[in-house]
C-alpha cells in the first residue's frame, strides 16, 4: 500500500510512477494525453509503457526508491503467488514509520527525538491533524517559551528551556507527519522554511528582555548571535546553489570527506561539531534553565563561530582544489542571493563578459571589510562614514557587475550579509541610547527574513523575489547607505526611531509579498526527504 501511496498521492511531482502505476498532476496532463493517443506498444503493464512515453516526451517522471517495498504486476498465477508472498513479507507500517524520519539528521535529533516523535506523527495522522497545524503549534510553543524567558525569573528560564525542547519535538514531528501521510503543500513549505528562524530569533529576544529585567544588557550579544547564525546559513545556501549542478564537481578535499564518512563515528562527530539545530536548541534549552542569558549567548557565539569557521574553511578548500564549471543557473542564483539594487545589474539576464576568477569575491571582501571596519572604528555620527558607505556601494556594485562564476564567488552573498548586519549592529551600539540595539535587532530580523525567503524561493525552482521588491527595500547596499546617513544627520536619541521605522517598512513590504507568493499556485512544495523505503 505504501508503494502505491508514494506513486499516486505525492503532490510535489507532475508525474510519478512505480511498476504498474502512473499518476500525473495537471502540469503533466498534456503529456499523458499525447502518450495515450499514441497507444505505446510493447510488453509489460500498460501503465509502465505510458510512463515511458510520458518521460520520452520530455516530462520528468519521478520514480520513488522503494527499497524493501514491493510493486509488481504478475502475469501468471505463479508470479502472483510470488508477488503476494513478497508483499506479505513486508511490514508496511514499519516501513512507513521508518521512512517518515530523514535519513541524514543530527545526533541529538536521530537518537533523542526521532525514536518517539515518529509515533507522535502517526498519532497526529490518525486524528486528521495536518503538518501545518503541527508547525503552527511548534511556533506558538516557542513564542510562549520566549515569553517565559522574558520574565527574567528562574522559574521562567526553566519553563522556557522545557518549552523550547517541546517546540523542537513538534518541529521534527511536522516533517515526519508530512512524509508519513504525504501531506505536502505550498503553505507547508513556506511555514517550515521560515518558522524555525522565527522561533529561534524570538527566543533570543526573550532572553535579552529577561536579562534586561535583571539589569544585564545583552542585546548586542543577541543581535550578534542572530547575525552569526544568518551569515552561516547564507554560506551554506550560497555554496550549495553554486555547486549542486556544477560539472566535474570533484576535489581531493571532497574525496577526503567521503573517506571520513565511511568511518561510522566520524560522521556523528562531524555533524555534532557544527552545532546543527538539534544540538543547538538542546544547548540553549539546558543553559537557559540552569545559567543566565549572558552565558547562553557566550556559548552560542563560541559554538556557532567554530562551526561556521569549520564548514567555511572546508568549502573554501574544496572550491580551490576542484575543477568545476559553474552553470548559468548557479551564477544567476548567486546574483539573486546577493540582494543588490542600487548600482548592480538587477535584470534577469546577466552580462556575459569574462572576468578574473577572484575579481568579484575580492571586490566584495574589500567593500565588506571597509564598511564593517569603518562602522566599528569610527565614532557615531562621523561624516566620514558617508564616504565609506558610498565606497561600499561602488565596490558592491562592481562585484556583481559580471557573472559570478569564480571558484569562490559563492562567498559574495555572505560577505554582503556580514557588511550590512555588522554595520547596523555597530552603529546601534555606538549610539549608546536606550532602544537602539532592540531596534537594530528588529531591523536585522526583518532583513534576514527577506534573505531566507529569497533562499527558499530559489531552492524551490521559482526564482528570486521580484525585482521591484529588491529595489523597494533598497538592496543591501541601499540599506547600508541609508542607515549610515541617518546615523550622521539624526541625533542619537532619534536614531532608534529611524531604525524602527526602517524595520517596520521592510517587514511590511517583504511579508506582504512573501505571503502572497507562498499561498499562490506558483509556490513550490519544498520538503526534506526520508530514506528510501
Amino acid at each position: 500500500m505504501h508503494a502505491l501511496r508514494l506513486a499516486l498521492t505525492d503532490p510535489r511531482f507532475d508525474a510519478c510512477a512505480v511498476t504498474g502505476a502512473l499518476a500525473v498532476q495537471p502540469g503533466a496532463r498534456g503529456a499523458l494525453d499525447k502518450a495515450a493517443a499514441d497507444a505505446p506498444a510493447g510488453a509489460g503493464p500498460y501503465a509502465d509503457r505510458l510512463a515511458a512515453a510520458v518521460e520520452a516526451s520530455g516530462t520528468a517522471v519521478q520514480r520513488p526508491e522503494l527499497g524493501t517495498l514491493v510493486a509488481a504486476v504478475p502475469a501468471t498465477t505463479a508470479e502472483r503467488d510470488a508477488a503476494s508472498a513478497a508483499v506479505a513479507a513486508v511490514d508496511d507500517e514499519a516501513v512507513r514509520l521508518r521512512t517518515a524520519v530523514k535519513s541524514r539528521d543530527g545526533f541529538f535529533t536521530t537518537f533523542f527525538i526521532s525514536p518517539y516523535s515518529r509515533y507522535i506523527a502517526r498519532w497526529c495522522a490518525r486524528r486528521g491533524l495536518t503538518p501545518n497545524q503541527v508547525t503552527t503549534a511548534s511556533l506558538i510553543t516557542a513564542l510562549i517559551a520566549a515569553g517565559c524567558a522574558a520574565t527574567g525569573e528562574r522559574w521562567g528560564y526553566v519553563a522556557a528551556g522545557v518549552l523550547l525542547l517541546v517546540s523542537f519535538v513538534l518541529d521534527c514531528t511536522d516533517g515526519q507527519l508530512a512524509r508519513y501521510s504525504l501531506q505536502y503543500s505550498t503553505m507547508g513549505a513556506w511555514l517550515d522554511a521560515t518558522f524555525d528562524r522565527a522561533k529561534e530569533y524570538s527566543f533570543y529576544a526573550g532572553l535579552a528582555l529577561g536579562a534586561a529585567r535583571n539589569g544585564d544588557d545583552v542585546w548586542a550579544l543577541a543581535l550578534g548571535a542572530m547575525i552569526l547564525m544568518t551569515c552561516r546559513h547564507v554560506v551554506d545556501f550560497a555554496f550549495n546553489e553554486a555547486n549542486h549542478d556544477a560539472t566535474a564537481n570533484t576535489s581531493p578535499t571532497a574525496a577526503l570527506s567521503d573517506r571520513l564518512d565511511s568511518v561510522g563515528w566520524t560522521v556523528w562527530v562531524r555533524r555534532m561539531i557544527i552545532l546543527p539545530i538539534g544540538e543547538r536548541w538542546a544547548m540553549i534549552a539546558v543553559l537557559t534553565a540552569f545559567t543566565t542569558p549572558r552565558i547562553v549567548f557566550y556559548a552560542l557565539l563560541a559554538g556557532c563561530a567554530f562551526g561556521a569557521l569549520y564548514t567555511t574553511a572546508g568549502r573554501v578548500l574544496r572550491s580551490l582544489t576542484r575543477k568545476a564549471t559553474r552553470t548559468d543557473r548557479a551564477a544567476q542564483a548567486l546574483a539573486d542571493l546577493a540582494d543588490s539594487a542600487v548600482l548592480a545589474w538587477t535584470g534577469p539576464a546577466r552580462p556575459t563578459k569574462r572576468r578574473p576568477n577572484y575579481e568579484s569575491v575580492g571586490l566584495a571582501l574589500a567593500g565588506a571589510v571597509l564598511m564593517a571596519g569603518g562602522a566599528v572604528i569610527r565614532d557615531f555620527g562621523d561624516t566620514w562614514l558617508i564616504g565609506t558607505a558610498l565606497a561600499y556601494v561602488f565596490f558592491a556594485g562592481a562585484a556583481v557587475a559580471g557573472p559570478l562564476r569564480g571558484p569562490l564567488d559563492w562567498l559574495v552573498p555572505p560577505l554582503f550579509r556580514f557588511a550590512e548586519y555588522v554595520t547596523i549592529l555597530a552603529l546601534a551600539a555606538k549610539a549608546d541610547v536606550p532602544g537602539a540595539l532592540p531596534a537594530a535587532f528588529g531591523l536585522v530580523a526583518a532583513v534576514a527574513y527577506h534573505h531566507y525567503d529569497t533562499v527558499y524561493r530559489i531552492r524551490g525552482g521559482s526564482g528570486a523575489p521580484p525585482h521591484w521588491l529588491v529595489r523597494t527595500t533598497g538592496g543591501h547596499e541601499g540599506r547600508v547607505l541609508l542607515t549610515v546617513v541617518l546615523s550622521v544627520v539624526l541625533a542619537r536619541d532619534v536614531f532608534p526611531v529611524a531604525l524602527t521605522a526602517m524595520a517596520v517598512f521592510v517587514a511590511l513590504v517583504v511579508l506582504v509579498e512573501s505571503i502572497r507568493f507562498w499561498v499562490s499556485s506558483g509556490a513550490p512544495a519544498v520538503h526534506d526527504e526520508g530514506e528510501p523505503a
